[in-house]
Parts: structure tokens; C-alpha cells; sequence
């Protein structure tokens, strides 16, 4: 039985491998510098790190924020060896299921790679909507650049009518940046 479970870094075994995860499953540029990453799990109440477990062997992790009216899905892994399992839509149903009725927002590469392409695939048959809205995902990093996104939603959410406040929402609370 899939579930997902909030974790603290006092949760040493299965931060570490969230850790694991995230640094082998994206690009330094995807994800924020890890020390940040503890502090805002320890001590940002909106931010919520979950462990995906299977019983209580951990299989993954979704990292999300909750703004109230939506979630804002940030990071979200399955542990390579048990990728194509149905772990994912099984993570996916769990969560969507737990934080209805709010929507949930994520960002998703660019359709112009087949992997890029598969990903918003999967989303896609899990019931979530691609917007068509130009997105710019903001630099974790100093020195970074912003990175072409596309949006992406689950539930009742309207694109046209929610995308500016979602857009400055996720730049101000996750990248501390403004809107431009």
C-alpha cells in the first residue's frame, strides 16, 4: 500500500535518501542548494517533504507546498531501481486524493525531448492539464539562469483565470523572486 509520509531531518535514514534521490534524479540547476533544502524543511510549515513508501520500504519522495487554495508540486522522484512499477501513479492518486479539493501545480520541462514528452505524458493520462502559458522557472541558485517550463494542474483549477496569481505565488514563496 503506497502512502506518502511527511519528513524532518531528524527522520536521518529516510532524509538521507530523499537526498540520494534528488541529487541523482535532477540537475544541480532543478534544486535548491541542500542546506536550504533542510532549513526549509525544518522550519517552513507550507513546505512538505514526503517520503513515498511501499509498507515501510521508502521508494521515493514528493516535495509539494500548500498555499491554501493549491499545492505546488516542487520536487518528485521514484527510486531508479523501482521506476515503471506503478509507484508514480500510485503517489500521484495518494496525493491528489489527500489534498483535494485543492489543485495541485507542477512545473514540467519543455515538450521537446521524448523524455520531456513521456513525463507530461504520464501527467497527462494521471489527469492533469499542460497550460499553454509562457513559464520561466526561476534560478535556485545565484548564477543560475531562469529554465523554459511549462505548468501544469490537477483539479479545479482555470489557466486562464489562475495563472498570473499561481505564477507569482510559486515565484515569491519557493524562489523568492518577483513576478517580472
Amino acid at each position: 500500500m503506497i502512502r506518502l509520509q511527511r519528513i524532518t531531518t531528524a527522520d536521518e535514514t529516510l532524509y538521507q535518501f530523499m537526498e540520494q534521490l534528488m541529487v541523482q534524479s535532477f540537475p544541480p540547476e532543478e534544486y535548491r542548494a541542500l542546506e536550504l533544502l533542510r532549513l526549509y524543511t525544518d522550519n517552513k510549515p507550507a513546505f512538505h517533504n514526503n517520503i513515498i513508501l511501499d509498507g515501510d520500504v521508502p521508494v521515493g519522495f514528493f516535495t509539494y507546498w500548500d498555499f491554501g487554495t493549491f499545492c505546488y508540486g516542487e520536487h518528485f522522484a521514484i527510486d531508479t531501481e523501482r521506476r515503471n512499477g506503478g509507484y508514480g501513479k500510485q503517489a500521484i492518486e495518494w496525493l491528489c486524493s489527500h489534498i483535494a479539493p485543492r489543485p495541485l501545480v507542477l512545473e514540467v520541462e519543455m515538450p521537446d525531448n521524448e523524455m520531456a514528452q513521456r513525463r507530461i505524458g504520464f501527467y497527462q493520462r494521471q489527469g492533469f492539464t499542460l497550460w499553454d502559458k509562457p513559464y520561466q522557472q526561476p534560478p535556485y541558485k545565484p548564477g543560475d539562469g531562469f529554465l523554459p517550463m511549462k505548468l501544469m494542474a490537477y483539479g479545479d483549477i482555470d489557466a486562464d483565470q489562475a495563472y498570473a496569481t499561481v505564477k507569482e505565488r510559486i515565484y515569491r514563496e519557493v524562489y523568492n523572486t518577483q513576478v517580472d
